[in-house]
């Protein structure tokens, strides 16, 4: 009895499926939404930074640095897939799934931390790979392998990690860590505990049976509602530093001052919800991902606006011969770099 063989053509379109399938379970595995966050952190802190960088040098870095951040990503799911299994949140990712074996997972975010490492390092300077080999190591051992099971502060100790890109892009374009960059590391470090109890408030039945001692689960919700608005309250003066240090301007003043206020409104209503109120915890959770993504925006806006300026006045200085046209021509330049802390190298 002869045994009807598939068209070859339905055998490779199958193989073709599965690949696909891996392909998009790899690249789940390196938390491609929280990347992209901290990938944007970075290339402000690179773009903001003093002097200039070759643009090839400069992508060369955001890639290394994304490639970081995902190995990162894999790791936490490699050594997190007891607990992902019985949380709903989780229960899908690529290892609880079955679609990735943990030892795979294992390698590959190893592979993936050491070349983006040595990339930093062979392509820019050693300081930057330093600082993304620590901030791996931080997320991976500090806060997965022992603060996030041991203790309700893990989110506020292992924020630190998330914090530093921006200080790695800024050391990637100079080679040095300057307050700049340490002021922006603040502004992230204050705003992750309030952004990660805000998801854990309405994740907190799953986070105890998984045995994940979340401010929520240790402390309860009144608790936690109030540690939100005490850092979200610290949050707001903190964000208006970069202005109010000179290396931000009017937009970026004006951003971070609405779009706090809104925070710490948001934390306000959440303090002041019922514990059977879900809606608030998840608006501020919403919120607070559009916050930080608008302030690193406005700060990127307020850089390039000041550089154009500066660049455009200096030029018609140049061009006039008239010593006294060309002194009422510098002045705005003078001025926009005063306002917004632009260096001359910059110009």
């Amino acid at each position: 009895m002869e045994v009807p063989a598939l068209p070859l053509s339905r055998l490779q379109l199958l193989a073709q499926s599965s690949s696909t399938i891996r392909l998009s379970a790899f690249l789940a595995l390196m938390k491609p939404r929280v990347m992209l966050l901290a990938v944007f952190t970075a290339v402000v802190g690179l773009a903001i930074a003093p002097g200039h960088l070759d643009p090839l040098l400069g992508s060369i870095a955001v890639v290394a640095i994304a490639a970081g951040a995902g190995a990162a990503g894999v790791l936490n799911m490699w050594y997190d897939a007891d607990i992902d299994a019985v949380m709903t949140r989780t229960a899908r990712r690529p290892i609880p799934s079955g679609t990735i074996s943990r030892a795979e997972a294992l390698a590959f975010g190893l592979v993936l931390a050491c070349s983006a490492v040595a990339v930093l390092a062979l392509a820019l300077n050693v300081k930057a790979a330093a600082l993304l080999a620590f901030a791996i190591f931080f997320y991976v051992v500090v806060y997965t392998v022992w603060l996030k099971r041991q203790t309700p502060q893990n989110i506020v100790i292992g924020g630190a990690a998330g914090a530093l890109p921006p200080v790695i892009g800024w050391a990637a374009a100079t080679g040095e860590i300057g307050l700049e960059p340490l002021i922006l590391f603040l502004i992230i470090f204050l705003w992750t505990p309030p952004h990660f109890w805000a998801l854990s408030l309405n994740r907190s039945d799953e986070y105890a049976r998984a045995g994940v001692p979340m401010l929520p689960v240790v402390a309860g919700k009144g608790a936690t509602t109030r540690q939100i608005l005490v850092y979200s309250v610290l949050l707001a003066p903190v964000s208006l530093l970069p202005w109010a240090l000179g290396f931000a301007g009017a937009i970026y003043a004006a951003t971070a001052a609405i779009c706090g206020a809104i925070f710490v409104a948001l934390a306000f209503k959440l303090r002041s919800s019922s514990d059977t109120d879900r809606c608030d915890a998840s608006r501020l959770f919403v919120f607070s991902i559009f916050y930080l993504f608008l302030l690193f925006a406005a700060l990127l806006a307020d850089h390039y606006s000041a550089s154009s300026s500066s660049t455009l006045a200096s030029r018609g200085a140049r061009t006039d011969a008239a010593s006294v046209q060309a002194e009422r021509l510098t002045c705005p330049t003078r001025i926009a770099c005063s306002f917004t802390g632009v260096r001359a190298d910059e110009v």
